[in-house]
């Protein structure tokens, strides 16, 4: 058996869209820009966006329609599934899908002052801040 999974560190494009499917599976979608920087020979900065698609299913499909948001900075795993087509114009594009193993937040807090969400295999943690732990729980 052979498995492979793709890792990306990106912001989110928009603000996740959950729908249902006829069985009433629940499915999210959001977008992901993962951008890379780095100078030419002559000194001149670069940047280079990819945007994958990603869609959650399940119980992550609502942890994401709740939590994520535009801007926000994510960890993402999965499966990505690349597609060709053509666009309006008549030129060759290619789109990057990414069908969620698990994600998390990096970057700001959440609202309620959770530092991440992480989401994998149909179940969800929540990390609690430091200030959340006295120091005589601490194992060490």
């Amino acid at each position: 058996m052979s498995f492979e999974q793709t890792i990306i560190v990106g912001n989110l494009g928009r603000d996740p869209e959950m729908r249902y499917t006829q069985d009433g599976t629940p499915v999210t979608s959001f977008s992901v820009a993962v951008s890379r920087k780095w100078t030419s020979a002559s000194g001149e900065v670069k940047e280079k966006t990819k945007w994958y698609r990603c869609s959650a299913w399940k119980k992550q499909a609502e942890i994401a329609a709740q939590y994520l948001t535009k801007g926000q900075q994510v960890l993402v795993t999965g499966d990505v599934d690349v597609s060709a087509y053509t666009d309006k114009e008549g030129n060759a594009k290619a789109s990057l899908e990414l069908k969620v193993f698990s994600f998390s937040f990096l970057g700001k807090k959440g609202e309620n002052g959770q530092e991440s969400l992480l989401a994998g295999d149909g179940s969800s943690s929540v990390a609690k801040s430091e200030s959340a732990y006295d120091e005589d729980d601490l194992p060490f």
